[in-house]
């Protein structure tokens, strides 16, 4: 099982690899804000996509709307090959436009005036890459289920949304207003995208187009696309912004299955708006929605493949033995609408907010229903699949995201900052605050790292300093000698000085080690502790 566990969190680490890797110019162009992006501010999305499984290719449009903000006439719109442009219509005319890999500079012919809202169309058509091994390779997959019906998805985390569809394919600016899409599909399939289905109409040649409406901000890679013989139930949960929609879209041979299993979503959706305060999305409801592959954060449409099991595809996780309790997938993704569908990085190098706070999440869903050692206890036995190789932010302007280990690690970082706070209502209060704070916005690091050094009261800078951009973590090193304990830090960074709770004969102290050695008298010291839910090394010396 470790094994199959490494191989696992290998998978996860998709991107983490690298961190001396060579960047182009396409990757500065894919993930800086450039000055053909600065100028407009995205407001809304309407997208129409066809989709021919018989093929495996898509086409549509785009329609943009946006507001001036600077004086320019050079737009980027972003669109992955093989996937190609076929028209870009701006006030009834065809515009031309450069290609930069998958940049596309289109020339607006004048500037368009400061303040004005306005809109553009692309035309779009091809054959999507295709994900190797969704989610973690991004693209379309195109599968059957096991009655032989097509069943289809888009993953497009890292990669990039312009893989399916032609947009602004950056993280720091999300369409204020949502996004339409429209899905066109074969007859006998159903199409179910984010938000709510606000109509169903039938098309020529034995097709429907499903229409579904998002309202809210949403990041280019929340949004998907599913196709397949699907089937529907719902309830509504008692929330605390007032009743709020949840529906989940199943196989219909699933059906009954899923109706059993996914009780787990309303349990979760108690456990995190007690800990995170109410679901960021009541307008939009709430969906799980079945995929073939293993399960992503869609906003307001969580996918789900992890075949009805408990744990990890069935595994613990954690090796705590709590990991069986729950379904890792419905647990994990949902906890994205709150760490990433909310409070959403602004360049992917900062992907640790996304994954750190929503694995964490994982623990306090233990917590919630379990106790607080329980949560301790997953949070910390998931140490063993830390590799501690790389740092966990990733390089900035270039699309590249930190090393795998934001996940478990990540988790870690935040269970020990929690340490720093004393009681369990104020520690709530601060993952309340987080996303009452940054609701529906797109936030940096250090707009986080401000937030809880002013929210724990400390100063946490040589902290995140240490565990976000160092590989390696802190030793504390220690011996003993008649009756008098000498300590301090090493392997880390010069100024790190994270106060430590240990027990010395049973007694809980605190203490506050710095690089240099520093001593602690007792009348006789028989045993030392350090408190395990610290993560760190430790290390007695003679």
């Amino acid at each position: 099982m470790k094994k199959v566990v490494f191989i696992l969190l290998a998978l996860i680490s998709f991107n983490g690899f690298g961190q001396n890797q060579h960047f182009t110019h396409e990757d500065t162009l894919r993930g800086s804000v450039t000055p053909e992006r600065i100028w407009w501010d995205l407001l809304h999305y309407d997208l129409s996509v066809s989709v021919f499984p018989e093929t495996k290719s898509i086409s549509g449009s785009n329609t943009i709307q946006f507001k001036t903000l600077e004086s320019n006439k050079i737009m980027q719109i972003d669109l992955q090959a093989p996937l190609q442009i076929d028209q870009v219509i701006y006030h009834g005319k065809n515009l031309s436009y450069k290609k930069v890999g998958a940049a596309h500079f289109i020339d607006l012919e004048s500037a368009p005036e400061i303040g004005l809202t306005d809109s553009i169309t692309i035309q779009y058509s091809g054959s999507p890459h295709q994900a190797i091994r969704a989610p973690w390779d991004g693209g379309f997959v195109w599968k059957k289920d096991k009655d032989g019906n097509d069943f289809i998805a888009t993953a497009c985390q890292g990669l990039g949304a312009s893989v399916w569809w032609p947009c602004k394919d950056h993280m720091y600016d999300e369409p204020d207003h949502g996004i339409i899409v429209r899905a066109n599909v074969p007859a006998e399939l159903v199409a179910v995208s984010n938000g709510r289905l606000i109509s169903t109409e039938k098309a020529e040649k034995k097709r429907k187009v499903y229409t579904w409406k998002v309202i809210n901000p949403i990041n280019n890679y929340g949004v998907n696309l599913n196709v397949g013989n699907y089937v529907n139930f719902s309830e509504v949960f008692d929330g605390e912004k007032g009743p709020l929609d949840m529906s989940y879209w199943v196989l219909e041979y699933n059906l009954d299955k899923a109706k059993e299993h996914f009780k787990q979503a309303p349990m979760m959706m108690k456990a995190f708006e007690h800990w995170f305060g109410p679901y960021p999305f009541y307008e939009d409801s709430y969906k799980l929605v079945e995929v073939p592959y293993l399960g992503m954060e869609h906003q307001s449409s969580v996918t789900y493949g992890n075949h009805y099991k408990n744990g990890y595809l069935g595994m613990d996780m954690s090796y705590s033995g709590w990991g069986k309790k729950f379904d890792y997938l419905i647990i994990h993704e949902s906890g994205h609408e709150w760490f990433a569908n909310n409070i959403t990085y602004k360049d992917i190098a900062d992907m640790w907010i996304h994954e750190s706070f929503t694995t964490y999440s994982e623990s306090i869903f233990v917590e919630y229903y379990y106790g607080k050692e329980a949560g301790a206890e997953y949070v910390i036995g998931s140490r063993r699949g830390i590799d501690n190789k790389a740092k966990i932010i990733g390089e900035y302007n270039v699309n590249h995201e930190g090393d795998g280990d934001m996940y478990t690690k990540g988790a870690n970082v935040i269970h020990t900052l929690r340490q720093f706070v004393p009681d369990d209502e104020k520690w709530r209060r601060i993952l309340r605050g987080m996303n009452e704070t940054f609701y529906h916005q797109t936030v940096t690091t250090q707009e986080i790292e401000q937030f809880l050094a002013d929210s724990v009261g400390m100063n946490l800078d040589s902290f995140f300093d240490q565990y976000l951009r160092q590989a390696n973590i802190p030793t504390f090193e220690y011996k003993v000698d008649n009756g008098e304990l000498s300590y301090h830090w090493t392997d880390c960074i010069e100024a790190f000085d994270m106060p430590l709770k240990i027990s010395i004969n049973g007694e809980s102290t605190l203490i506050y080690p710095t690089k240099d050695w520093q001593k602690l008298s007792r009348t006789k010291i028989e045993k030392v502790e350090v408190d395990k839910n610290f993560y760190i090394n430790s290390k007695q010396i003679d």
